[in-house]
């Protein structure tokens, strides 16, 4: 068989079926990570512990994410993009078939720790996979793209895996998520292009991402920034039960219209990515601290409860195009290792954000207290994003001034 050359620039029904198969990757992953949200007092009833105690599964699978980011991409320095992630998926359809047998609250805390290894090394790839199919001014949209199966996944896969684990048992979500890892597995071989090793990859290359302050201050800013959103909701089954007043059944219906927002703030970001980074991550975080103040207060009014709810997943989604491009440019020379440090950013977040909700919540603070604990964390995440982009600044202008010294010499 013969394989395209490195960066092929692909357009048309061939550039549209590659990013759909790499998506259909994210809508998996994105199943799999928020689905438990919506089928938490399930999940509780069946293992026989509260909601606050499932919540930690939740962070287990974020903790998988974190460790299984950096490891996996750097010992995968020296293989393919295409044959690393068709490997992750491989992994990560393994990992939830074995969450669904699983017949403990323990066994399920480790089975979700290994479903979570894959997932920001899978994206961190595929993202580089997809910017290479187009050109550089269309970067944060092939970005957007990949990350769209994660929106979609919110607006279909969650709601359907949803009802099916309330009408046949909440383990059936995980056997529903390895019968689409199949499915993704089967269309990257078939659909997405051979690159080869990129010249001088290797395991230290990659680690040397660690070594940047820029790296650092990116993840901090998605972890604090999208901690926020993720103390919302990872609890948003109770709120919207509890709180608002909504049966049970609905609950689904309400989580597609939150994913819809996901999905249209993933488009909107990938096009304000490629007009400034730094920007859209400045409107995505007041977004936040905005509307979820504004959750906080109106979440026991059915109406605005529900608008609120689509544009929280909207103003979330805007985020993270433009933390994945920031990573990347964060570390030019370890692109793989940068990107997948993206989902491992947002996986703490996932961590945090559970984890503090729960603490609240035990506090006594009630359902509504997550929402402005998550703006409180947003507006943090502002902060620090301010501070990024100066420190981006500096460095950009000492690599500018360290460009002209050989020039001045020469003359």
């Amino acid at each position: 068989m013969t394989h395209p050359p490195h960066n092929t620039m692909l357009t048309g029904r061939p550039l549209f079926i590659a990013m759909v198969s790499l998506a259909l990757g994210g809508f998996g992953i994105g199943t799999t990570e928020f689905a438990i949200m919506g089928l938490l007092q399930e999940g509780a009833t069946d293992l026989g512990v509260g909601n606050a105690d499932m919540g930690l599964m939740i962070s287990a699978y974020a903790l998988g994410v974190v460790v299984g980011a950096p490891l996996l991409t750097a010992l995968g320095a020296r293989v393919a993009h295409k044959t690393m992630v068709s490997w992750l998926m491989v992994f990560f359809t393994l990992a939830n078939f074995s969450s669904f047998l699983a017949p403990t609250y323990d066994s399920m805390l480790v089975t979700r720790f290994l479903s979570g290894l894959p997932h920001g090394a899978y994206f961190g790839l595929a993202a580089i996979l997809a910017g290479n199919l187009v050109p550089a001014t269309m970067r944060g949209r092939a970005i957007a793209w990949v990350m769209m199966g994660l929106s979609v996944a919110n607006v279909l896969g969650v709601p359907a895996v949803t009802w099916l684990g309330q009408q046949l048992g909440w383990r059936w979500m995980f056997a529903s998520v390895a019968l689409v890892g199949v499915l993704t597995l089967i269309c990257i071989r078939l659909w997405v292009p051979y690159n080869p090793i990129h010249e001088g990859a290797s395991i230290r290359r990659e680690l040397s991402a660690l070594r940047s302050g820029r790296v650092w201050l990116a993840m901090a800013t998605g972890i604090v920034g999208f901690g926020g959103f993720f103390a919302v909701y990872s609890y948003i089954s109770p709120t919207l039960t509890d709180v608002t007043g909504l049966e049970k059944g609905a609950v689904p219906l309400v989580l597609s219209l939150y994913g819809i927002g996901m999905v249209l703030g993933n488009l909107l970001g990938g096009r304000l990515a490629d007009w400034s980074v730094h920007g859209s991550i400045y409107i995505a975080t007041s977004a936040m601290v905005v509307f979820m103040s504004a959750f906080g207060v109106l979440s026991p009014y059915p109406v605005p409860a529900l608008i609120l709810v689509f544009i929280l997943g909207g103003t979330g989604s805007i985020l993270v195009p433009s933390l994945q491009a920031l990573l990347m440019d964060s570390a030019p020379k370890a692109q793989s290792l940068a990107a997948s440090l993206n989902h491992s950013a947002l996986n703490v977040a996932n961590a945090l954000g559970a984890a503090l909700g729960a603490v609240v919540i035990k506090l006594g603070f009630g359902y509504q207290a997550p929402a402005f604990l998550g703006a409180g964390l947003a507006l943090l995440g502002l902060c620090l994003a301010l501070l990024t982009a100066r420190v981006f600044k500096v460095r950009a202008a000492a690599d500018a001034a360290a460009a002209q010294i050989p020039a001045a010499g020469a003359n």
